[in-house]
């Protein structure tokens, strides 16, 4: 069976997704390419400025390199990098989007949480993809100091804010956690509202998509 590819904005969530593949995908072949340079660039000049560089860099890496599909973990440039996959020749999957599924069929009401303003809009519209023509409320929030905790690689604290303000979350149905990096915080949240974080739905979705016929 061919291997998936993941490609990663932050070495952080090379264990995060080995360790779902040593639970749950036991004798899965993940290969990770981390390239922080593309979240940057995303950042000051929009997500479509990474795509000549995403292009070669997953044709040097994935297709070239045999690889059975692409995970893309970074919800920023996910959206690009799916774009990519008729010229790669093979499956290409943003992390987020099995979430994003899963939450609107869970509610109309949907609050999107992030650490990153550029994460607000890729993940908006990803949602609206995913809903069609289910009418669905979307509200976001940037978590105020979150991200400066994950720079600084306080890992505890920054999942700490995350779930502060899940657990402050009202009128919403669900709860999504825009960035992979969240996941932590689903488990420490108290609220009443149901969350939900891309790391293990998307690994799962990347796999099966490597093995389809």
């Amino acid at each position: 069976m061919t291997d998936l590819l993941l490609l990663h904005t932050s070495p952080v969530h090379v264990p995060v997704f080995d360790g779902l593949r040593d639970r749950n995908h036991p004798g899965a072949v993940l290969r990770h390419l981390v390239a922080p340079e593309l979240l940057d660039r995303a950042r000051t000049a929009g997500p479509e400025s990474v795509i000549p560089a995403l292009r070669g860099l997953l044709i040097e890496t994935g297709a070239e390199a045999g690889a059975g599909a692409v995970l893309v973990t970074c919800s920023t440039i996910g959206a690009a990098a799916e774009s990519l996959a008729p010229a790669l020749g093979v499956p290409v999957l943003r992390v987020d989007r099995p979430m994003a599924a899963a939450a609107v069929r869970a509610g109309r009401r949907i609050a999107v949480l992030a650490a990153l303003e550029s994460t607000l809009a890729p993940t908006r519209e990803l949602l609206a993809e995913e809903a069609g023509e289910r009418p669905v409320s979307i509200r976001t929030h940037v978590v105020a100091g979150a991200w400066e905790r994950f720079e600084a690689g306080d890992a505890a604290g920054y999942l700490a804010r995350v779930a502060e303000a899940a657990g402050s979350v009202t009128g919403a149905d669900v709860i999504v956690l825009a960035q992979a990096s969240m996941a932590g915080a689903a488990d420490l949240v108290t609220g009443p509202v149901p969350v939900l974080s891309s790391p293990a739905p998307g690994l799962a979705a990347g796999l099966a998509m490597r093995s389809a016929p």
